[in-house]
């Protein structure tokens, strides 16, 4: 059975003194719960991936960081490569978020860069994928989606580390929220084509994270879905009460 992954992230948010609050706070929450199958992911800014990596060390708590270099190093600079990402021991790596499509110019082309070189050095990819309003309007969503898919995973042999976000980008930030029926049939279309491109087996075991305004009020109805395996969070995931309150929802469900 698949895992449920509640993974944050921070973007630019949190000065270090409150990023150290939060982290205690969150240690403190999850110290005493039985997580019964669910994974607890924090990507903080880059600034704090040390004070991350303290806190993994010593709790439950995955760490992931929000972007990676396509180059391994050199002069790069401002660049953080995924050598650098696995010599603090992080797990997790988001690539290919829209805001780093639509701002910092990530190509599907650097995002399969990015996925190489993280797979490479044994660190786990979070994916993201997503369709703009105009492109739902236009009932392009599943052409959009396919073809970011082929895009990313251009001669990548698929694993189980890869996880898979579908972010639909008029959900981000936005307070809409793809409903559980709009986000499962992504989420299916996602798992079907890792049937015909891989397996049966690889598309079963692959995580699929839905996010997009992920929230305590929605997030039972969406893990819910049979192809919804999580969240990645934004706002959310920046007050710990927020995302204790969904940590506890996706306990109590893998509990029933």
């Amino acid at each position: 059975m698949r895992k449920t992954i509640i993974a944050g992230n921070w973007k630019m948010n949190k000065t270090f003194l409150e990023a150290d609050d939060f982290f205690a706070n969150l240690v403190e929450n999850i110290e005493d719960k039985e997580l019964f199958g669910v994974e607890i992911v924090v990507c903080p800014p880059s600034l704090y991936l040390e004070l991350a990596s303290d806190t993994a060390q010593e709790s439950a708590i995955f760490m992931g960081a929000q972007n990676v270099s396509e180059h391994d190093s050199g002069a790069f600079t401002g660049e953080i490569s995924a050598p650098m990402l696995s010599s603090m021991d992080l797990e997790f790596c988001i690539v290919g978020h829209s805001e780093r499509r639509k701002y910092f110019g990530d190509t599907d082309e650097l995002v399969n860069m990015k996925i190489q070189n993280l797979l490479k050095n044994n660190i786990s990819p979070i994916v993201c994928l997503g369709e703009s309003l105009a492109e739902r309007e236009n009932e392009q969503t599943k052409e959009v989606v396919l073809g970011q898919l082929e895009g990313a995973f251009h001669n990548i042999e698929m694993s189980e580390e890869i996880v898979i976000a579908y972010e639909p980008i008029w959900a981000i930030g936005t307070g809409k929220t793809a409903s559980p029926q709009q986000a499962q049939e992504i989420h299916k279309l996602i798992r079907d084509w890792l049937s015909e491109k891989y397996s049966d087996e690889i598309a079963g075991k692959t995580h699929i994270l839905y996010g997009g305004s992920m929230n305590p009020g929605n997030v039972e109805n969406l893990l819910q879905q049979p192809d919804i395996d999580g969240g990645l969070i934004g706002g959310a995931s920046l007050e710990t009460g927020k995302f204790n309150d969904m940590i506890d929802v996706a306990i109590a469900l893998r509990n029933n």
